[in-house]
Order: structure tokens, then sequence, then C-alpha cells
């Protein structure tokens, strides 16, 4: 897919329907066209550079002449702004340098003055200035003795907070100017707050407006926002270049407004691009991110493509390895940004790099042997084949899962506990589909000793935990914001919140028929009990997020309905959290970063990627072993760590592979895996791997140190990579490596008693460790060190002890170094 091609689905995805009008010459106008609805509507437009693929490239706003087709429609200011005169249609023309670009206006109502709406007009204002934010008015307990709902979610409330508290003081019908809302906020009255904005200013005038017309209260009849869009919804910039994001509202009545004035801007990643309070960016450096944008809860973005100022041979990118699909999106994002691909990984890295991503397991010594010297070119594919197929993936995922299920004794008796981990192990096994694990979970009913998926509910009795757990671990959603207020930075409102959560509203427990069974307890669908809504005081119709409600009244399982949902190809959160979750896996970070924060705001580093992953996981029924096997056979996953020129501090965009330490049980039974002793777990039996617990409570202090989660909560940021004091001094000289390599059975031991030469013992040692030999030069230093160690013995005594510290030794400087401690 060409870049443009990229781009453009990008654009498509961001906006609801093309807002862009057809090229003309070089220049583009944003928006496409407009509707101006009324005499005070006005609409700001941009005038864009187009390179010769027709992407966007630039703003050109500045340097243009306007002029409009017929005056008595609408009038045009050198900035471009667009107010109306007469109802009717005109067309607007910006040239720059000979070249022009039309967009169509239309003019509606512009003899009728409607008065300024609190819902629509107020409140933006109120909210731009921070009146409703938590720091000022909307904080839980107001300030100075004003409360006003967060980001005005509550505009019944609030207009009664303005309008009716403290003897209606704030607002002077008779004579707006004197209201003390405005007085504040001009400063001509001391404000805590500070000047907000200048008399007459537009912002002024919508409140004074507002008064003057008797303070028209907001009813269940106002129009109500349906959309967000950004122009431009996707533009290649260079450093240094500035870009005005522009955003218009949609109403549910059809009208559109120019909101800019009234958004809130932020950006995704401050390296590439920052923006100013009123949409203005500015390129900071190269790389991709975007504006993020916000308007009476609803979001949108703005897409910065930097590409980074050199050149590169396009060869690089028309030559590279191409496996599958996901290394032409990949290529695609590379040459766009001019960050050259490292090339790929030799057998010996790829092969314990699978093996450790896929299994959390190390290969033998003997198959490192095999693999390095198979000239099969369909090795690397059979290998991941094999790996899939092996006991030890459904270990470690099976453990990946309980994880994000919080599977743990710390939750459930022993039984249960058991009784949910064969349940997700089987699953696993079975390869069963996402979807379908995800409804066996969630629609789970009757004994939770028969059926471990009921456990969940076990797990999270009450229905505003169980809202959360499940947006969390199946869509990659954080809604707690949601349940006290609307969402601040996101789309989600309450109202949405307490219906998702009403879903759930009616699941009982009650213990089970299995006598005096420990942990038997019985998941029954109800009918009847509902979720109350705080503010309304009465329940919302149960309803999956941006999907239609239940009827309060409706028979039957009301989870059936969110299971429905989480398969409809119309649900954009559900396969796109599963597949963001099995990325980081293998490539550090998730597309979309972190894995769990699926938030509209938070876009993936490869839309088109993303877009590509989802659908084709769909299309294979949700089967994970698929997506796994896509990802570990593209040229993408298999591309060497080492970076190559230009593409030294990219970790984003998957030009190379980035090391990264092992998981705390990984680590653990590697090292027990190389030292040949396995970790004691206490009531598990002997030889067990970390990865082979269904329970996250048993004690170890080494994989606490490491960062393995406790399982008390979903969020990804459970699990810890962060260095720490306490995991030097466990490397150094903590008893877990130092008491496996002592042990009489362990392998050092075990070589030390042998005849086998240090050549032999340092080839074994690599082989198990590292998955590959030693080189040359590693051995030209290391073997006659081991020798050395030799030299004073003077006994045979002496020497077979010397022997075996000089084995010790060489065994503890390789399981501590890095090669070891990091999958590269």
């Amino acid at each position: 897919m060409s870049i443009a091609a990229r781009l453009g689905l990008l654009a498509a995805c961001l906006l609801p329907a093309p807002a862009v009008a057809a090229p003309a010459d070089g220049l583009a106008l944003l928006p496409g066209s407009a509707a101006l609805d009324g005499p005070k509507a006005s609409q700001r437009f941009l005038v864009e550079h187009l390179d010769a693929s027709g992407l966007l490239s630039g703003e050109a706003t500045a340097g243009a002449t306007f002029s409009i087709s017929n005056p008595n429609i609408a009038a045009v200011s050198p900035e471009g702004v667009v107010t109306p005169v007469s109802d009717g249609v005109a067309t607007l023309t910006a040239a720059v340098g000979g070249r022009t670009a039309t967009a169509l206006v239309r003019v509606r109502d512009a003899d009728r003055d409607e008065p300024r709406s609190f819902r629509n007009h107020v409140l933006p204002v109120m909210t731009r200035f921070g009146c409703n934010q938590g720091s000022c008015h909307g904080a839980a307990a107001g300030k100075n003795g004003f409360r006003l709902t967060l980001r005005g979610y509550g505009p019944e409330l609030d207009y009664d907070a303005l309008t009716r508290q403290a003897a209606a003081r704030r607002i002077d019908k008779t004579s707006p100017a004197e209201s003390l809302m405005l007085l504040k906020a001009t400063g001509a009255v001391e404000h805590g707050g500070g000047p907000l904005f200048a008399p007459g200013s537009a912002d002024y005038r919508v409140i004074a407006e507002w008064i003057g017309a008797g303070l028209p209260a907001p009813t269940e009849d106002d129009p109500r926002i349906d959309a967000v869009e950004a122009f431009p919804p996707a533009v290649s910039l260079r450093p240094g270049d500035t870009q005005q994001i522009l955003v218009r509202a949609s109403y549910t009545d059809g009208r559109t407004a120019d909101v800019t004035r009234w958004a809130k801007f932020g950006t995704t990643d401050e390296t590439v691009a920052t923006v100013d309070d009123s949409g203005r960016l500015t390129v900071v450096g190269p790389g991709e991110g975007a504006v993020t944008v916000w308007f009476d809860s609803r979001v949108a973005l703005s897409s910065v493509t930097v590409p980074h100022d050199r050149s590169i041979d396009e060869t690089i990118f028309a030559e590279a390895p191409r496996h599958n699909r996901v290394d032409e999106l990949n290529l695609d994002t590379l040459a766009a940004l001019r960050i050259p691909p490292s090339p790929p990984c030799d057998d010996a890295t790829f092969l314990r790099r699978a093996y450790v991503d896929a299994t959390g397991t190390l290969p033998a010594a003997e198959e490192v042997d095999a693999f390095l010297a198979d000239d099969d070119p369909d090795k690397r594919a059979k290998l991941v084949d094999r790996l899939i197929g092996s006991e030890a993936f459904v270990d470690y995922w099976a453990y990946k899962w309980s994880d994000l299920l919080l599977v743990s004794s710390r939750n459930l008796p022993a039984p249960a506990m058991w009784s949910f981990y064969r349940f997700i192990r089987r699953s696993v096994a079975e390869n069963r589909p996402w979807d379908d694990f995800a409804r066996d979970v969630l629609t789970a009913k009757g004994s939770t000793l028969d059926d471990g998926a009921g456990n969940y509910f076990v797990i999270h009795r009450d229905p505003i935990e169980l809202t959360e757990n499940a947006s969390m671990a199946f869509l990659g959603l954080a809604m707690t914001c949601a349940r006290c207020h609307n969402h601040p930075l996101e789309k989600w409102t309450q109202d949405q919140y307490y219906g998702f959560a009403n879903l759930f509203g009616r699941v009982k427990l009650k213990d089970g028929d299995l006598g005096a069974a420990v942990g038997d307890v019985e998941v029954i669908p109800a009918s009847s009990g509902d979720i109350p809504h705080p503010r309304r005081g009465d329940p919302m119709a149960p309803q999956p997020l941006d999907a239609e409600p239940v009827p309060l009244d409706a028979p039957g399982d009301r989870r059936e309905a969110l299971a429905d949902w989480l398969e409809s190809p119309d649900n954009p959160y559900f396969a796109p959290a599963l597949v963001n979750r099995v990325w980081a896996n293998f490539f550090s970070r998730g597309l979309v970063d972190p894995e769990d924060d699926l938030r509209a705001t938070n876009p993936p580093s490869d839309r088109a990627l993303m877009d590509w992953l989802v659908a084709d996981f769909r299309s294979h029924d949700y089967d994970v072993r698929h997506l796994i096997r896509t990802i570990m056979t593209s040229a993408s996953y298999q591309r060497s760590s080492a970076p190559v020129p230009g593409n030294e501090g990219d970790t984003k965009f998957l030009s190379r592979y980035v090391p990264r330490r092992l998981p705390a049980e990984v680590l653990l039974d590697a090292m027990s895996w190389v030292a040949e002793v396995p970790t004691a777990f206490p009531g598990y039996p002997a030889g067990w791997r970390s990865l082979q617990l269904p329970d996250a409570q048993v004690a170890n202090p080494f994989l606490d140190s490491f960062g393995r989660p406790a399982r008390n909560d979903t969020c990804s940021c459970e699990r810890s990579d962060e260095p720490s004091l306490a995991q030097a001094l466990h490397l150094a000289n903590g008893d877990t490596l130092n008491e496996k390599l002592r042990h009489d059975n362990s392998a050092p031991a075990r070589l030390a008693a042998s005849n086998a030469p240090f050549s032999e013992v340092l080839d074994l040692l690599f082989k198990s460790a590292l998955s590959r030999a030693p080189t040359d030069d590693e051995r030209s230093r290391i073997l006659p060190m081991l020798e050395s160690a030799l030299a004073d013995a003077e006994t045979d005594e002496d020497r077979a002890a010397a022997r075996r510290r000089a084995i010790e030794d060489l065994y503890w400087a390789t399981l501590t170094g890095n090669e070891f401690l990091f999958n590269h």
C-alpha cells in the first residue's frame, strides 16, 4: 500500500464521511464544504498544500487570497472565516501562487436568530476556560461554595447552580453585563481563576446573549452532539512546520458548527508535535503522532507524519524481505518515515527469540545444533508451528490469560482457583476462538466447580467491578472515570457506563449444591435486579458500548446481548484489544501503548497495520494461534535487534527487534533449565516450572523482585520490568541462582565430575543458555581463564574443587549477563 493510500485509509477511519474537497492544482480547502446555520454561524477554512501523490503536506492559509462567488450569500474574511449573509449556496475559492481550490458553502436560516443554548453554547465556553474542571468548580466539593459537574456532564444541575443557588446572585437578567458570571470572567471583579476572556469577545457574547434571552434552560429536546471531526484528518509535515487544526461538531438535528474555539487539544507524542490551546500544532521532531481533540464528550484525531530529514535509497525498502501482509504495511510506514529496517536476525537468535516469546522456555542444546544445521528454507515457519503445537505454548498462554483474569488463591478458594485455571488451560489447548472464550466467561452459569469460568463472577461480585474489569480485560478500555461523571478525556458518558453496568445487574450467586465442597458457588442469571444511575436515580437500559440498548423488561440473560456484541464486526474494541495484547507479547509494546489503553485519544502507531490484523483475526474466526503464527512468521518480527544507521532510536515502528528483559517467570525457569535444578514450589510437584503454576500467590521472593504481578488488578501495569536494586542483589549473590549452581545434581556439578574438556562445557552452556555456540573470540578469551583456574592445584582433590568452582563461575557469569537476561 502506498503512503498516500495508507494515510488515506487513516483519514477514512477517523471521519464519518468524506470532508475534503477534490484537490485542484496542488491545493485543497478544508473542510471541503460547510453548512452555516443561522446568522451567528461561522466556519474557518484552511488551505493545504498537496504533494505529488495527493497527500496533504502543509498549510498555506497565511499566503492565500479568498473570494466568494456570491457576496449576497456569504462573506469571507482575509483569514478565511466565512459568515452567512442570506440563504443560498455559494462557492469559496482560495488562491495561492496561481493555484486554486474551492469549497461549497450553504447558508440556511440566515434570518432566524435562535437564542443561545445552555447545553450547546454556554457549557462549552465554561469547559473551554476550565470553570468546571477538577481544579476549579468541577471538583467534588466545588470551590468557594460554587459547584459544577465535571466538564458539564450534568447540564440540568449546572443550570440550577448558576441560576437558582445563592439567591441567583451570579446572573442579572435585566443587565447581563452586570452578571457576576461575566464580571468575574472578564476580571472586573476579583476572580481566583483570573480574567478568562475580554468584554465583547466571542465567548463573552455567547454568555451575554444567553442571559439576555432570558436564560433558556436545557431540555430533553435540545439537539445533542453526534460527532466531532478534526481537519486536516492526516497531514505530512516537516520539522519546524506549524499547522492549524480545525474542529467541527455535528448535531442530531443535522446542523454543524465550527467549534475550534471551544475544543480541548492534546498530542499523543510531544517528541513529534505540540499543540497550543487554540489548536495550532508545532512540529518538534520526526515520527508519527496525532493531535487529539475533545469537545463535549466527543473525540477526534488529526494524524501527523513527520519523515526524518534524510535521503534513503528506495531499494532498501523494495528489497527488504516480505513474508506476509504485516511486512508490506510495516515497510510502507518505515518508508514514509524514512527509517531503514535492520536485516533479518540469524538463525540462532531467531530460535531463542521464538522459544522465549511463544513458550517462555529455551531450546535444548540438541535442538540448537539441529536447527542451525538445517538448510530447509521453511525451517523458521516449521519451528513456529512446532512451538504453537507444544505443551509449553499451552502453559505459557494459560498463564498469560490467568494474569488477565486474576486467577489467584487470594481471590478464590483453592478448588475454585484450580477449576478456573483448568478452564483457561483447556481453552488454550483446544485453541478455543477468542470470541467463544469471552462468551464462556461472560455468560457462565451453574456450579463454579463444574464450570470454572463462573469463578469470574465470584472474583468480581459487584456489577460495578464487573463493568470495569470486563471493559479492561476484553475491550482494553478503562471506564472507571465514567462511574462518577462523563469521562474527562474520552467519549464515554456516565449514562453509557451505567447502561453497560446494567448488563451485569441480574447475575446472582448462591452456595452450590455440592454439599460442603469448598468453593462451590452457583452463578444464576436472575429475572430481576437493576443498577440505579447515581444521578438520575433510575436504572439505564442495559446497553453494550456504542450498541443498541436492551429493553429493561426484556426477558432472558442480558449477558448474551453483551456476548453477541463482542463478536459483532461493528464492535471496534474487542478484536483490537486481543490483537494488541498478543502483539505486545512479541514486540515489547502494543501497536497501541500501553497495551490495554485503547481509548480513541491513544491511536495505534500504525493504523493500517492494526486494521489489517484485526480484519484478518476476525476473518479467521478469532483464532489466536493463527494470529500468533502470522506475527512470528513475518519478516518484521524476524529482524535483527542490532540497529543500522538511521533506526538507532526507533522503538516504535518495528524497524528492528527491541531487546527486553525476560519476564520474571521465564527468567527463573530459564535459570532452572540451564542449571538443571528445578525450583521447588511448596505444594506443587517437583520439577514444575513457574509458568505451570495456576496461582500467583506461591511464595517466591525472586519472582516478586522481578515483577511478577499479584493478580489484584487487570491492568498490564501490574507486571513490572523496571530494574531495581533487589534484582541486582538476587543476581549478584542471591540464594536462588547460587543454590542452583552449588546443588549436587546441578549441571555444573555433573560437568565438573566428568572428564569433559572445558571447550565442551563452554559449548554446552552457550547452547543451553544463549542458543548459540561460542565465537572464536569468546573461546580464545574464556578457555585460558578456565585452565588457569587449575594452575595452582597440587592434588587431585584441589584440582576437582578448582574445576568445580571454575565451572560454577562460568555458569554464574553467563546467567547474569545481558545476553541471557534479555531476549533479543
